[in-house]
């Protein structure tokens, strides 16, 4: 394949603006069309998750473009999660017995202003804003754009055409409106959606709670979270059912039911925060859903990447990593020197769906996990065993939570199997009472490590046993 070959990107988000930056990096000649303005001259609308965690997974993608040290200093590291009880009580849950691993909290409007710095700096790469997509005829690699001060519409052709434009793509919806191939499409909501509200800095510009970790005030059903910003300010995300419970976002409709329901289960968040109502009834309510989809690409022409091709819901912190690990596993596909874009692609899909579905489902598990599983004791004490485990055996044993976050060269398919089975593991032999907290730690990893490859091997069996 050519180098110099056009690739027109759809959806210059963090996923577009770092596919842009390697593939200009590659030689290949760019044009990414946005349809939002430059957010590098204009404030991200209130309402849209304005930082996210970012972990291994997208750091070795930060590393494949050499910025690494760049996004370092954007970054907070949140060492584990700071779990609130509704009383205010507060009790630290480290997410790794090994030391060096934990999370990080990212601007997310920093970050995607820095990989189009760094994608601009390369003259075959070019971004174009208010330019709204409103179709792509595959067959022909065109785009249909319009322009949104003029309204003019015009069509863009390419080599390729790549589409990064989020969950609600665009492109994808062409390819299901236009019945061409056989394409298969799900689109998941969570009964429940996320609002965002805030922690303001304190007057001299410190931080209001403890500053390195991930806040969680996890009440069963709903739940609240917050991570901190550089300004000393923090983004905190209420995640609370639309219709169902005493509380749910269809009756939060004054002032006093907000601050009575706050009162009540977040009471110690409500103090620091006498700027609720305002961001209540300021910022939106927005949905939460799952997106699978299949084929990703049509012949040689088009391709879905990032969160076009596997939205996921937010609580596993790996939609950014996710999309990130896409450009990476993308550029290793580019590395075997395949002859033609349909090959690429169909290697790319390939190699890739496992995990995306696979992080998918590990999304909707930390969910239940986060709002409701992380009180109860039994938890408590897998978590208590993990930490002693990672931390006395850190070359034997990752939790799943690690797994999936700190081991990069793992896939996300291999790291849910693995550790949902080191889950079933450890949850039935506590239950069971075959391991105690206080026995020999060597022993206890031993137990685990053997009933874990059982449950595998007997998971392989009952797999190979439905083919």
């Amino acid at each position: 394949m050519k180098d110099k070959q056009n690739i027109l990107i759809i959806g210059a988000g963090l996923c577009g603006s770092l596919l842009a930056l390697r593939l200009g990096q590659r030689g290949y000649n760019v044009n990414v069309y946005e349809m939002r303005p430059d957010l590098r001259t204009v404030e991200i609308s209130a309402g849209r998750s304005i930082n996210l965690a970012l972990s291994d997974r997208g750091f070795k993608a930060m590393k494949l473009v050499g910025i690494e040290d760049k996004v370092r200093e954007l970054c907070i590291p949140m060492n584990g999660r700071m779990l609130h009880d509704v009383e205010g009580n507060m009790v630290m849950a480290p997410y790794s017995g090994r030391d060096h691993e934990y999370i990080n909290s990212i601007s997310r409007g920093l970050l995607n202003a820095l990989l189009m710095d760094e994608a601009e700096k390369h003259e075959n790469v070019k971004f174009h804003f208010n330019k709204k997509c409103k179709s792509v005829d595959f067959e022909k690699t065109t785009a249909l754009f319009e322009d949104h001060n003029s309204k003019d519409e015009f069509v863009e052709d390419a080599d390729i055409i790549i589409a990064t434009d989020g969950a609600g793509s665009v492109m994808r919806q062409s390819y299901f409106l236009g019945k061409k191939f056989l394409f298969s499409f799900s689109q998941d909501w969570l009964s429940h959606g996320y609002k965002e509200l805030s922690f303001h800095p304190t007057e001299n510009g410190d931080y209001k709670t403890y500053k390195n970790a991930l806040h969680i005030w996890g009440r069963d059903s709903f739940m609240l979270i917050a991570l901190p910003n550089l300004d000393g300010s923090f983004t905190v995300t209420l995640f609370l059912s639309y219709e169902d419970g005493e509380y749910n976002f269809g009756n939060l409709t004054t002032p006093e039911k907000v601050i009575e329901f706050f009162q009540k289960y977040f009471k110690d968040a409500l103090e620091l925060m006498p700027n609720l109502v305002d961001d209540f009834f300021t910022n939106p309510t927005s949905p939460l859903g799952t997106v699978k989809c299949s084929p990703w690409h049509y012949k040689g022409n088009t391709l879905l990447m990032g969160d076009a091709a596997h939205a996921v819901v937010p609580f596993y912190g790996q939609g950014m990593n996710a999309s990130f690990e896409d450009v990476t596993i993308f550029d290793k596909v580019l590395d075997e020197d395949h002859d033609d874009w349909e090959t690429v692609f169909k290697v790319y899909e390939q190699n890739r769906k496992q995990d995306t579905d696979a992080i998918a489902d590990l999304s909707m598990d930390n969910f239940h996990e986060m709002k409701g599983h992380v009180n109860k004791a039994i938890f408590r004490e897998k978590r208590n065993l993990e930490m002693a485990l990672e931390k006395n055996f850190p070359n034997d044993y990752s939790s799943k939570y690690s797994l999936v976050t700190f081991q990069e060269n793992i896939g996300y398919r291999e790291a849910m199997l693995r550790g949902r089975a080191q889950d079933k593991a450890i949850l039935n032999m506590l239950a069971d009472k075959i391991i105690d907290l206080n026995d020999d730690l060597k022993t206890n990893l031993e137990k685990v490590k053997t009933v874990t490859e059982e449950i595998l091997e007997d998971d392989m069996v009952a797999k190979n046993l439905k083919h």
